[in-house]
This record gives structure tokens, C-alpha cells and sequence, in this order.
């Protein structure tokens, strides 16, 4: 980066773990924080120019509560030296990219230091909610043993049909992972993967998807086409007695619409590890013993977490190095 005065880089959010990196970028910009806890406060040190010189923003998936969205309103009292926000975290719904890309600010996620970790959960809550290890748990806890009476016989994996929505880089992993515990996998994308990607999965339409498959996995980006992609109607179409999990982002789900579905056995259970209001949990869900639930821990691991910072701090490092991000986010891959 041109210049004599030094680039400021503003971190939004906390370095958990991979402190060294983080702190060698001091090397080629001053790291600031912004005093401010809530979103009003952020915006007001914007306008009184806190951050004036700011060349990259690294931000965390919990600084929301810090900044709230990178929406339209935060976008235009950002500072004009502002060229790139790098997201640490795979899903960047929190940034929203019309309004950046008209600022011409890069944007950045880490597309693929999660896919692992969140595989691994995906097959965790699959598993436990075809087997119906849910209820027996909280019996165990209670002192009940099994339960009185018995929860219902589970399921095995093998020979299931899992329908796969979203085949990017997790859901590739999912399948991957699902088919050594026997299963036959499908997916639906917006486009056809070319026969190496799909590893001999077969593509089908959406409703066919809905209409065939034991188990559906939901590994795609929450946007406006995405929201509440499965609600009444798509449940009322699917196999009765299936199983979802979702990993991805909670309001792909209409959360109502599923608890119907469970309540009425159109949908036998259910594994999530994200929710369409967080950190509330729709009632109905929570007193349902039978579906499997984690409060959004898919990338909770000390090997993925810093992972991920050193891939963001990357990202940092390339826009202050080069001008470029190293992962820009697919809608500005021709910025």
C-alpha cells in the first residue's frame, strides 16, 4: 500500500488464539479497536472519525453486537479509506454486499477452514436424531434410565437416502462422511457440479429432492432466495417420517413450520445447530425430547477456530500487501 503515513487495520470482535499473527500485522498497519460496545456508539465514532484511515476491517461473527449488520446505513459512515472487510466465518449474511460493492469495498469470507468441523457436527445431529438418542439422554440425566416408557425404536444410517441442499465445499464434506456410514446421497444446487465435485452423487431437482429423500441436510448461504427455503408447503411435500438437519443458517428453516411438522409426525426429528432468532430457540422445539440440539457450535474447536483467524488475518495481510484479498466472497470475485 501507497503512502507515508502507516495504514490503520480495526478489529471488531476478539483474536482467540492466533495472537502471533494477528499481532504481526502491526508490522504493516496500527491495529485499533473501537471504544464502543453497541451499534449506535460505533456509528457515532464513525462520523466523529475514530477510524479515519482504517484500510481493512477484520470482523468476527459476534461482533454483530458491536457494529450490528454491515448493512446499507453502516456502509455509508464508514470511513472513505475503508477498501476491504474480511468476515471470519464461511456465512457472511451479517454483511451485506449491494451496498459495499457500491462503496468499492472488497469483502472476504473463509470459505473453507470450516467445512471439516461443520461436517462433523452435520453427521453428529444426523445420527442422533435418526437414532432418537435425545430422549434416552435426558431420561439417563433424570434418573430414568432409558426412559418410561421406551422412546421409539431409531433408525440406522445405512441404506438411507440423504438429500443434500447446498453442495459447496461442507456439503461435498457431508457426503463424504455420510457415505461411510452406507448412505446414498442426492443434492440439489443452483447449478449442476461437474462429475469430479459431485463424486457420483446424483443431481435432482428441488421438489424431487423433497419428495425421495430419508434425511435432508442443509449446507447452503442464507440470503433473500435462501430464507425460509423449507417452510410449510416444502414439509408438507417430503417423505413422512424425515429427518432435517441443518447447519447452515437458522432462518433457512421457518422455524414454526418445522415445529408443525414435528408435532404432527410429518417430520420424524430433527438436528440444528443454528436457529432462525439467536440465541432464542423457538419453544416448541425446546420441549420437543426427540430433536437434537446445539447451540451453534459446528466450528466450536481450537483446531478450526484458529484456523480460521490465521485465514482471515491472511485475508488482512494480502489486502495491505497487494491490494487483493486472497478469498473474496463469489459475488465480487470480478471486483
Amino acid at each position: 500500500m501507497g503512502g507515508s503515513s502507516k495504514a490503520k487495520v480495526l478489529l471488531l470482535g476478539e483474536i482467540e488464539n492466533a495472537h502471533d499473527e494477528w499481532n504481526a500485522l502491526s508490522s504493516l498497519a496500527e491495529l485499533i479497536t473501537p471504544k464502543s460496545s453497541e451499534r449506535a456508539g460505533f456509528i457515532e465514532e464513525c462520523r466523529a472519525g475514530a477510524f479515519d484511515g482504517v484500510v481493512a476491517v477484520y470482523r468476527t461473527f459476534g461482533s454483530i453486537s458491536i457494529s450490528g449488520r454491515f448493512d446499507e446505513e453502516l456502509v455509508a459512515v464508514l470511513p472513505a479509506s475503508v477498501r476491504f472487510v474480511s468476515h471470519n466465518g464461511a456465512g457472511y449474511d451479517q454483511v451485506e454486499i449491494p451496498p459495499c460493492t457500491a462503496r468499492g469495498i472488497r469483502v472476504s469470507n473463509v470459505p473453507t477452514a470450516v467445512d471439516d468441523a461443520t461436517a462433523d457436527v452435520t453427521i453428529f445431529l444426523m445420527l442422533g436424531a435418526l437414532r432418537g438418542l435425545n430422549a434416552s439422554m435426558l431420561a439417563l440425566r433424570a434418573g430414568h434410565w432409558r426412559g418410561n416408557p421406551l422412546p421409539p425404536l431409531g433408525h440406522d444410517p445405512e441404506g438411507k437416502l440423504l438429500g443434500i441442499v447446498g453442495m459447496g465445499g461442507i456439503g461435498r464434506n457431508v457426503k463424504r462422511k455420510a457415505e461411510a456410514f452406507g448412505m446414498t446421497v442426492q443434492y440439489h444446487n443452483r447449478k449442476e457440479l461437474r462429475a469430479e465435485l459431485a463424486g457420483g452423487a446424483r443431481y435432482v431437482g428441488f421438489d424431487e429432492l423433497l419428495a425421495t429423500s430419508d434425511v435432508i441436510s442443509l449446507n447452503l448461504p442464507l440470503n433473500k432466495q435462501t430464507h425460509h427455503i423449507l417452510s410449510h408447503g416444502e414439509f408438507a411435500r417430503m417423505k413422512r417420517g424425515v429427518v432435517i438437519v441443518n447447519s447452515a443458517r437458522g432462518a433457512v428453516i421457518d422455524e414454526a413450520a418445522l415445529v408443525a411438522a414435528l408435532d404432527s409426525g410429518q417430520v420424524a426429528s430433527c438436528g440444528l445447530d443454528v436457529y432462525e432468532d439467536e440465541p432464542t430457540v423457538h419453544p416448541g422445539l425446546l420441549a420437543n425430547p426427540h430433536v437434537m440440539l446445539v447451540p451453534h457450535m459446528g466450528t466450536w474447536t481450537r483446531e478450526t477456530q484458529t484456523a480460521m483467524e490465521r485465514w482471515n488475518i491472511g485475508n488482512v495481510r494480502a489486502a495491505l500487501e497487494t491490494g487483493r484479498l486472497n478469498s473474496p466472497v463469489p459475488e465480487q470475485a470480478d471486483m
